[in-house]
Parts: C-alpha cells; sequence; structure tokens
C-alpha cells in the first residue's frame, strides 16, 4: 500500500482549509483490499476521502485517511429497458457523466459538474434539477471492513433518501464503496420539470442528452463558484423539508416563501432563500464568507480553517431559526 505520513490536505478539499493527516493512504485497486483490511485494522479507525468537496476538514485530521484514486468505467449489459454500467469509485464524476453521454448512455446529464468522486455519489444520494441519484442506482459494491469482504448492494438495501444514504447512518469503519453500478435508461426521456430547465426555450420538446448537459453546466458555472478560484464545497446546506403545515403557516407572514411539494403532507422549503432574507448573501466574516450570487455556498477566501467555518455555519442556523422556526442541516461532513 501506498502509505505517506503527515500529510497536507489543504490541496485536497476544495474548501480549501488547512488541514493535515497523521497518516495518509492511496487506495486505487480492489486487489488491495485484504492489504487495506489490514492497515484499517491496525489503525483502528479511518476516513474515506475522494474528491473532498463534501467535507469540512479539522487541522489535524487523526483517522487514517483512505484517498480513493481507482478508475474504470465499463458496460456490464445492455438490457431493453437499461444500460448497466460500472464505475470504480476514483472516477471524477462530472468526467463520468461526460463519457456516459459519449457512449450514447444518457440518463445522468442533469447531475452534469457537481463536484466529487462516483464513490461519493451513494454516500450523499447526490441530485440536481430534477434527478435524484437513487434513480439511475442498479447496486453499490462496498467493502465490508466488520466482515472483510465484498459485497454488493442492490440501491433498495443503500436506504436513499434526501441528500442521504446508510453509508452515513451506519456504524462509522464499517464501508468503502469500491464501484457503483448504475441502471441507465432506455428509451431514454428527458428530465426538464426543474423551472431552471424550463425556463430555456432552446430545451423545450428537446430529446437531446448533450443539450442539456451543456444547459446545466452553463447554469451551474452562472450560480456557483469554481472550488479552483474560491474554496467552497457547493451548497452547505440542505433543503430543510417541513409539514405542509409549517410551510403554510411561514407563507402567510412571507408570501415569497420558495417550497416544492413533496407529497405525503411534505415540503422543501428552498434554504437558500431563507439565509438571502437574513441578509447574508455576499456577507463577508474574516477568512470566511457567504457567495455574492449563491447564498447556499459557505467561501473560503483564503487562509481558513474548520473553526471559522464552523463560526460563519453557526451564525447563519441561529438567525434562521430566529426568524423562521426552522432548523438548518449541514451537507458537508465533518471530519476531526
Amino acid at each position: 500500500m501506498n502509505r505517506q505520513f503527515d500529510v497536507d490536505l489543504t490541496s485536497f478539499n476544495t474548501l480549501g482549509l488547512r488541514s493535515r493527516a497523521r497518516e495518509l493512504v492511496v487506495f486505487d485497486d480492489a486487489a488491495r483490499l485484504p492489504a487495506l483490511q489490514a492497515l484499517v485494522e491496525q489503525a483502528g479507525a479511518f476516513f474515506v476521502l475522494g474528491g473532498g468537496s463534501n467535507v469540512v476538514l479539522s487541522g489535524q485530521v487523526d483517522p487514517l485517511v483512505i484517498k480513493v484514486q481507482s478508475r474504470g468505467i465499463r458496460l456490464l449489459e445492455t438490457r431493453d429497458d437499461a444500460h448497466i454500467v460500472e464505475a470504480q469509485a476514483g472516477e471524477v464524476w462530472h468526467d463520468f457523466v461526460g463519457h456516459c453521454l459519449e457512449q450514447g448512455w444518457p440518463g445522468l446529464e442533469n447531475l452534469a459538474l457537481i463536484p466529487g468522486t462516483v464513490g461519493a455519489a451513494p454516500v450523499q444520494n447526490i441530485g440536481a434539477y430534477g434527478v435524484e441519484l437513487e434513480q439511475r442506482v442498479h447496486s453499490v459494491l462496498a467493502w465490508n471492513f466488520r466482515q472483510a469482504r465484498l459485497v454488493e448492494l442492490p440501491a433498495a438495501d443503500c436506504g436513499f433518501s434526501y441528500r442521504d444514504s446508510r453509508f452515513k447512518h451506519d456504524p462509522a469503519g464499517t464501508w468503502l464503496i469500491v464501484a457503483v453500478r448504475f441502471a441507465l435508461p432506455r428509451p431514454w426521456t428527458p428530465v426538464l420539470d426543474y423551472p431552471d430547465l424550463r425556463q430555456r426555450s432552446a430545451l423545450a420538446g428537446t430529446a437531446d442528452a448533450r443539450a442539456i448537459f451543456e444547459a446545466v453546466c452553463q447554469i451551474r458555472r452562472q450560480k456557483l463558484p469554481d472550488p479552483a478560484v474560491l474554496g467552497n464545497a457547493g451548497s452547505f446546506f440542505k433543503n430543510p423539508v417541513v409539514p405542509q403545515v409549517q410551510r403554510d403557516a411561514l407563507r402567510e407572514q412571507w408570501p415569497g416563501l420558495v417550497s416544492y411539494e413533496l407529497g405525503q403532507g411534505l415540503c422543501k422549503l428552498a434554504a437558500g432563500w431563507l439565509i438571502d432574507q437574513c441578509g447574508w448573501k455576499g456577507r463577508r466574516d474574516g477568512s470566511v464568507g457567504v457567495h455574492e450570487r449563491q447564498a447556499l455556498v459557505l467561501v473560503n477566501h483564503g487562509g481558513a480553517n474548520a473553526q471559522d467555518i464552523e463560526r460563519l455555519a453557526q451564525s447563519i442556523r441561529a438567525d434562521v431559526r430566529r426568524r423562521y422556526g426552522v432548523e438548518l442541516e449541514q451537507e458537508p461532513v465533518r471530519v476531526v
């Protein structure tokens, strides 16, 4: 195994937070899983790091860091209803989406330009512009460190819910996602229900997945800062899910409240709108702040650490709680 000690993680997280790992090991081949099992048993605790786009790293990360860098994409089967495509966990998510389109396997285009790796995608159950990952997952191949074996978990066994999965809630130290298998629909039909896509006249009636891919990329670039230019972890807060009666009561007081019906008496509130209305968009607090175009995005203006980000996030949550009685939940995982 490629083991490194006292490793600078600043460039390994898109927030650009100052952080160091006590020990880091690179995982790039499933054949190394038995050796990795022995190393994890020796270390006692570990943290899996993919693209570093959904984490808040502390200044010193004590658990063993497993840096996933495995590569490989293959078509397993073409069925009447789907292409079954397998991608290794270390593949860059956006590049994988583009590769699928090039091969004639549409279905992921609405999820273009989401940062991170394929292996991290099911952990967060990523979603955007009307498509949730759980709609496209066939199964997840993962190493179970507690049982020292590779298992295939069907999508139904992954515990998917809004920005959530069993991989967040099973006991710490259980899983390393090795590969993800996708069922990309045949025949393909475009998903254009999301307002940002509906408003684009060029997409009206389109049957061109590449056009949707390009439109999503353009929208995301207009709304979200490039982490290579301004450190960020994308959307820092989840859109809170509340009972419809609570949404209705809030709307009586704030008619402009942005929300989305989920069914079963539940609604999703737009966290960005709540934060913006509290006056946070574009505000700066020392080395950190809220992005000027998207209130959901917290940014590192340079030299920030985890404490700086957490202080800002707590202030935002407190303001939203005080004004709307709504609790915001952080999306990025805090790693200590």
